[in-house]
């Protein structure tokens, strides 16, 4: 709540699998038609210490982009999609420091700061994919109070571009 981060959530008891909860979340939260994907893979569990879930992200090719919005006003306040070159700009990239001292990866675009859980993936895949670029690892930021950041500025819709809630 309150912070950029992928459509997600528990499993649903007619969910056959991570894949099928995935794509019913992302149904759910933006509205995104699950033909309009190609599931890649499913990530190594991981588990987030500060809710005790353990969360496994899957990765997916967004085929046929088409116009995402929020459709759980209580989950989702905002969509939006941001190029990768956006994400791997180093002017982007920083660290923040949460008020109990952990200090993690972060992105600031489109007047969001992504932080978290969604950075540390984000991070990773950018990583993984060859794509990240060098970038100043000493700029560290402290996390800003719940409530404290701008809303963020729109997205475009583009179709070479990754979405985020």
């Amino acid at each position: 709540a309150g912070q950029p981060a992928f459509p997600g959530g528990a499993a649903d008891p007619e969910d056959a699998d991570v894949r099928a909860t995935a794509l019913r979340e992302a149904n759910e939260e933006v509205g995104l038609d699950p033909t309009s994907v190609t599931v890649l893979a499913e990530l190594p569990k991981l588990w987030i210490p500060v809710s005790d879930f353990v969360v496994t992200p899957v990765l997916a090719w967004w085929h046929d982009p088409h116009p995402v919005h929020p459709r759980e006003p209580a989950e989702v306040a905002h969509v939006a999609r941001l190029p990768v070159s956006e994400l791997v700009d180093p002017a982007n990239r920083l660290r923040v420091r949460h008020p109990s001292g952990w200090i993690g990866p972060a992105f600031s675009a489109r007047g969001m700061l992504v932080w978290g859980f969604t950075a540390g993936v984000l991070a990773t895949l950018l990583e993984m994919g060859g794509w990240a670029r060098p970038w100043p690892h000493g700029r560290v930021v402290e996390l800003p109070p719940s409530g404290a950041t701008p809303a963020p500025s729109a997205g475009t819709d583009n179709a070479d571009e990754t979405a985020l809630r």
